[in-house]
């Protein structure tokens, strides 16, 4: 039983990615996953945002004291002795590169232009096999056109892109006014894959504090419809590979999302909340639904349930909106 893909140029022994979290924080936790089974796996975001904040705590705790006492600073070392900036994530992805042989992809959240070039280059220099872009702009500005934000998008790509030669898959929310040309739009600036589909954490208010707070909720099996609607729409469409992602527990999820068209399927929440050794047991239950249905290999069921190869294509679509209304009983 084959269950091996290509994604981003790598060849990876199974479909099966854990996807960027705080589970892949440990080097033990991502040699138990190759162990399990995974193909590849998408280390935890490295932030400019928390890379600026760390870099004002210290001119924080440093300068300011200084200010009002004039031997403040000398209990300190001098700036360049601190090893501030991406340092400990850059060592997490040669760590990562020497103890295992799956595929290590980088993830980054950005804030500036500067940054997205910069954190890309180093970590490229550090050794990563792949680098997922996750570009994560809200549009706040009523000013703002939906296509002044989408060329954003797409500039950062083909900037990243100008600078690396490692392979670049953008992690893409569903928000665009469209997606199908966002998609274009990215694999046109350089994008090797697209990711689908970014969640944005929602906040909450906590009524006792009276507080905005973060509540961050697991994403359920439900989650999985909207990209796999939207990898069955573009394969066939783009030249850049496609992964599946939010929503994925079990063998039928990665099953589905292959036939509509993925070529893999990251995988979190199931993982934080049944362990990393679900990989092993997913791998198995799908073995074994491949051996009854007599597919050797998971590349002879990729895309054939896609919108370019089913019957009736409009089942993807509207056309189908009313009569799905009125089927619930």
């Amino acid at each position: 039983m084959d269950l091996s893909t290509d994604y981003l140029g790598l060849k990876l022994k199974s479909p099966l990615v854990p996807s960027a979290g705080p589970i892949t924080q440990e080097i033990s936790s991502i040699k138990q996953m190759e162990d399990a089974g995974a193909g590849a796996v998408v280390l935890y975001s490295l932030f400019e945002e928390q890379l600026e904040h760390e870099s004002l705590e210290l001119h924080h705790h440093t300068e300011v004291p200084g200010e009002s006492f004039a031997e403040a600073t000398s209990y300190f070392p001098e700036p360049f002795e601190y090893k501030m900036g991406p340092e400990e994530y850059l060592k997490h992805i040669r760590k990562a590169k020497e103890t295992v042989d799956m595929p290590i992809i980088a993830s980054l959240n950005g804030k500036s232009l500067g940054g997205w070039i910069d954190y890309s280059k180093q970590i490229e220099q550090a050794g990563a096999d792949a680098l997922e872009l996750n570009i994560y702009f809200m549009a706040t500005d009523i000013e703002q056109k939906s296509e002044e934000l989408e060329k954003k998008y797409a500039h950062i790509v083909k900037r990243v892109r100008s600078e690396i030669k490692i392979p670049i898959a953008v992690k893409m929310h569903p928000f665009f006014s469209s997606v199908a040309h966002m998609a274009k739009e990215l694999n046109k600036a350089g994008a090797d894959g697209l990711v689908l589909f970014n969640r944005f954490y929602q906040p909450d208010i906590n009524l006792e504090t009276l507080e905005v707070e973060p509540n961050v909720i697991l994403s359920t099996p439900f989650a999985m419809r909207l990209p796999l609607r939207w990898i069955a729409i573009l394969y066939g469409r783009t030249n850049a590979d496609l992964a599946a992602t939010t929503g994925i527990y079990t063998e039928t999820d990665v099953i589905k999302m292959i036939m509509v068209g993925a070529k893999i399927t990251q995988m979190l929440s199931c993982l934080l909340k049944y362990g990393i050794g679900h990989i092993a047991e997913v791998t198995s239950k799908m073995k074994l639904w491949m051996e009854e249905k007599e597919y050797e290999s998971v590349e002879q069921m990729r895309g054939s349930m896609s919108y370019m190869n089913v019957d009736d294509p409009a089942k993807f679509e509207r056309a189908n909106y009313t009569k799905v209304l009125h089927s619930y009983k």
